[in-house]
């Protein structure tokens, strides 16, 4: 890449910004008062871009509109968490009965051994479950439980790997990650990551990763990469936490069948509570008993909502009413069709599309990219050039180029996207790499 190109992107990134910004007046306004009382107006650091952050006021099926009244295509869909779309009618039904019945319980309620069956049914080798609010407090627990039941200090987890707020490790890991005692290898780097297992293996309580690396570029895993960190776990006397957080989407029973990988601990979340605050945790019954509270030495798990009424009415009307397995195949192979069109596109211009099934990324970047060292050489302006680009023309995706369908999204949609982006590149030299 030239050092006019460079230029040149970033005079179109400041021109979009602008044109942006002139175009959001109510926005602007409410992203001011925001920064009055919470630090750069802010409180889920991901959401944030220049020159202010997009401001949804209302979304239904696969469409938000803005404060300023722009509508958009929703290719985003929360991150995988969204599965659901904006305003599924059985699951809407089933959190307003919810509503009707009391809020905030103070103990057990009719909704929370229900979800429980549902997941263990669903995702092999989850023979017990406990629930959390979060993602990240599921592989905070998961992992807390391996260190308990190992005696050991030290996890293993790959570069770029995300499995919450407090387990980043991206860019040489987080700040203000949990204080694990971490050792890094590269994603889908067979020999690298099992030397490293094996000479700290005496040390290490769990090997945690994602079969698909989702906030590291939605980079899918290979079955032998997979396979090896099963096996060289087991044999390190280490737990394997397999975070599906993002991926359980990807098939009616989750990634790990796709890979033919039994985890120890499988943790999840996003839209299993039907598009609510949720996470859980589980695996083994050997292992999650040790949280059974009529042990003399169980371990303890609180939380005010984990079991939260709403989030379990939710979670189970999507799963009983509204995910079949005919609906998890059709997501998917939409997603499929998604990535073939863009890298048919993208592969003129020096970019590439990532991911499998309904998890896509976009890069720009020729690939292939196999681990986040290979996206080490993205032009991060790009991204955000396309992301504006893409808003001007009703579209909605993250600022990264990440997309996570929805099963509101539909084929139309998907034509629509691609012809916007055909548009794009076609109309920005300055994009292509």
């Amino acid at each position: 890449m030239t050092q006019v190109s460079i230029v040149g992107v970033a005079d179109s990134v400041a021109q979009a910004r602008q044109r942006y910004a002139e175009r959001r007046p109510v926005a602007a306004r409410m992203h001011a008062e925001a920064c009055e009382v919470m630090p750069g107006g802010n409180t889920r650091t991901v959401l944030f871009h220049g020159p202010f952050p997009l401001r949804i006021a209302r979304g239904w099926a696969q469409r938000v509109v803005d404060v300023d009244g722009y509508e958009y295509v929703d290719m985003l869909g929360e991150y995988t968490a969204g599965l659901y779309g904006h305003s599924q009618p059985a699951i809407q039904a089933a959190v307003r009965q919810a509503l009707d019945d009391g809020l905030s319980l103070a103990a057990h309620n009719v909704y929370e051994g229900r979800l429980a069956r549902l997941l263990v049914d669903r995702f092999p080798g989850l023979e017990l479950v406990r629930f959390t609010n979060s993602g990240t407090e599921a592989n905070l627990m998961a992992l807390s439980l391996a260190r308990v039941v190992t005696g050991r200090p030290a996890i293993a987890v790959a570069r770029g790997g995300y499995h919450g707020g407090l387990l980043y490790y991206g860019g040489g890991g987080s700040p203000i990650n949990a204080p694990y005692d971490a050792v890094v290898f590269e994603y889908n780097d067979v020999a690298g990551a099992r030397d490293l297992i094996r000479t700290h293996g005496h040390r290490l309580a769990a090997v945690i990763i994602e079969p698909v690396l989702g906030s590291g570029g939605v980079i899918p895993a290979e079955r032998e990469f997979l396979t090896m960190l099963r096996e060289e776990s087991t044999a390190a006397g280490a737990l394997l936490v397999v975070d599906e957080v993002m991926t359980s989407r990807l098939s009616p029973q989750g990634a790990c069948v796709l890979y033919d990988v039994a985890p120890d601990l499988l943790t999840l979340g996003k839209y299993l509570g039907g598009g609510l605050s949720f996470g859980a945790f589980g695996g083994r019954a050997d292992l999650m008993r040790r949280f059974d509270p009529t042990a003399p030495d169980a371990l303890p798990h609180a939380g005010t909502f984990n079991n939260n009424v709403l989030t379990m009415a939710a979670g189970i009307a999507g799963l009983t009413e509204v995910l079949s397995d005919e609906v998890v195949l059709s997501l998917n192979s939409r997603g499929e069709r998604l990535r073939r069109a863009l890298n048919d596109v993208l592969v003129r211009y020096g970019w590439c599309a990532t991911g499998v099934g309904s998890m896509v990324g976009i890069h720009p970047l020729p690939g292939p990219i196999r681990s986040a060292h290979d996206l080490a050489g993205a032009e991060d302006l790009r991204r955000e050039l396309l992301f504006f680009d893409l808003l001007e023309r009703g579209w909605y995706i993250a600022r990264r180029g990440f997309i996570a369908l929805s099963i509101e999204v539909t084929d139309a949609d998907v034509d629509g996207f691609v012809e916007a982006v055909v548009d794009i590149m076609r109309d920005r030299p300055e994009l292509s790499v």
